[in-house]
C-alpha cells in the first residue's frame, strides 16, 4: 500500500518548477498570490497541515505555534535565515525545523560586492544623472568616487557568505579583516589572507568597508549600534546583505546624514518592507529591495532543498538541514 502523502502548506508563491515538483510528491496547498499570508491564514494553516513551508515574511512565533495541531511535525523554511521562526518553541512542541543553507552563498556574496562598488563609485547617482538628460559631458571633477583597491574590508560574520565575500574581495585587491563568534581554521585564514579581530570595536576603527554577513539572532540584534558606528572612520562605508536588525538603522541614518559615515549599501532593513523615510532621502546610500538572493538559480535550488528536507522527513529519516536551538 503506498505511503500517504503529507499535507504541505506553502505560504508564498514559489517558482513554477518548485511548485510542480511539490504537487507531484506531496498533497501540496499552494498560495497563488505573491502576497504573505495573514495571521489568521497562518493559524488555519498550522491547524491543518503536517508540513509548513514558510518564508522570511512569515512570523512563526510561539503564539502561532500554540494553535498548531498535533499533526504539524515539520517547518521546512524556504530560506537560510530562521530568525522568522521561534525554533526553541517548535523544538519544545516536537516540531522539526529545517532551512536551505549553502545555496544562496554565491548570489549573496555577488550582491555584497555589487553594493560595495555601487557605493564607492557612486553608480546609482551616475545612472540617475545619465537618465536625467542634464548630463553635460565628461569633466575631470565630475562624479568622483573612491578606489577600493588597497583598502581594508571588515567582514562581520565569516561563515559561508562571509568567506565568499572575502574571496571576491581578494580579487579586487582588498585586505581582508574579520570578526566572528569563533575564529576560523588557520588554513581558511591563510587561504583568504584574513586578519582576525577578537574585538569587533578594534576592527571597526581600522577598516574602510564593513560588510555585514552574520545572521540575526538575539546576540546580534543591533550589534552595530550607535556606539560602534561612531568608531568608524568618516571615509568608511557600510554594506548589509544579511538582516536589517543587525544595525541600528536610526543611528546609521543620522550618521550618514551628518557625514560621519561616507556611505552605505543596504539590501535589508530593520523594519522591512518599511524603510526609514530619512534614509530614502540620502544621496550617499544605495537601497535595494532585499534582492541579494534573487536569482532564478538560487530560488530553484532553495526549492530543491525544501523538497529534499520534506521527502527525507516523510520517509522517516532525519532531514539533512535540521536547525536546532543550540545552533542559533
Amino acid at each position: 500500500m503506498p505511503r500517504k502523502r503529507p499535507l504541505v502548506v506553502v505560504t508564498r508563491k514559489l517558482p513554477d518548477v518548485v511548485e510542480t515538483r511539490m504537487m507531484e510528491l506531496f498533497d501540496a496547498r499552494l498560495n497563488d498570490s505573491d502576497t504573505a499570508m495573514t495571521r489568521a491564514e497562518l493559524v488555519e494553516a498550522v491547524k491543518a497541515c503536517e508540513v509548513l513551508v514558510p518564508t522570511v515574511t512569515d512570523r512563526i512565533d510561539a503564539a502561532l505555534l500554540a494553535h498548531a495541531g498535533e499533526q504539524l511535525k515539520l517547518i521546512a523554511n524556504y530560506g537560510t535565515g530562521v530568525d522568522n521562526i521561534d525554533v526553541e518553541a517548535a523544538y519544545k512542541r516536537g516540531i522539526t525545523v529545517t532551512n536551505t543553507p549553502g545555496v544562496l552563498t554565491e548570489d549573496t556574496a555577488d550582491m555584497t560586492m555589487a553594493l560595495i562598488l555601487a557605493v564607492s563609485r557612486r553608480l546609482v547617482e551616475g545612472e540617475r544623472l545619465a537618465r536625467s538628460g542634464e548630463w553635460g559631458g565628461w569633466s575631470p571633477t565630475s562624479m568622483l568616487g573612491h578606489r577600493i583597491h588597497g583598502k581594508r574590508i571588515g567582514i562581520l560574520g565569516m561563515g559561508r557568505i562571509g568567506s565568499a565575500v572575502a574571496r571576491r574581495a581578494q580579487g579586487f585587491g582588498l585586505a581582508v579583516h574579520y570578526h566572528n563568534r569563533r575564529r576560523v581554521h588557520e588554513s581558511v585564514e591563510s587561504e583568504l589572507e584574513a586578519t582576525y579581530w577578537e574585538s569587533l570595536d578594534q576592527m571597526l576603527a581600522r577598516v574602510d568597508i564593513v560588510s555585514v554577513n552574520c545572521p540575526h539572532t538575539p546576540a546580534t540584534f543591533h550589534l552595530l549600534n550607535a556606539r560602534r558606528l561612531k568608531l568608524l572612520r568618516r571615509e568608511a562605508i557600510v554594506v548589509n546583505t544579511s538582516r536589517g536588525e543587525v544595525i541600528d538603522e536610526a543611528a546609521l541614518t543620522r550618521m550618514l546624514r551628518d557625514g560621519d559615515i561616507a556611505g552605505a549599501g543596504l539590501d535589508v532593513f530593520e523594519h522591512e518592507p518599511a524603510i526609514n523615510p530619512r534614509l530614502r532621502q540620502l544621496e550617499n546610500v544605495v537601497l535595494l529591495p532585499h534582492m541579494g538572493s534573487a536569482t532564478l538559480e538560487g530560488r530553484r535550488d532553495m526549492g530543491e532543498k525544501v523538497i529534499i528536507n520534506i521527502k527525507t522527513f516523510a520517509d522517516g529519516h532525519r532531514p539533512p538541514d535540521r536547525v536546532l536551538p543550540s545552533m542559533l
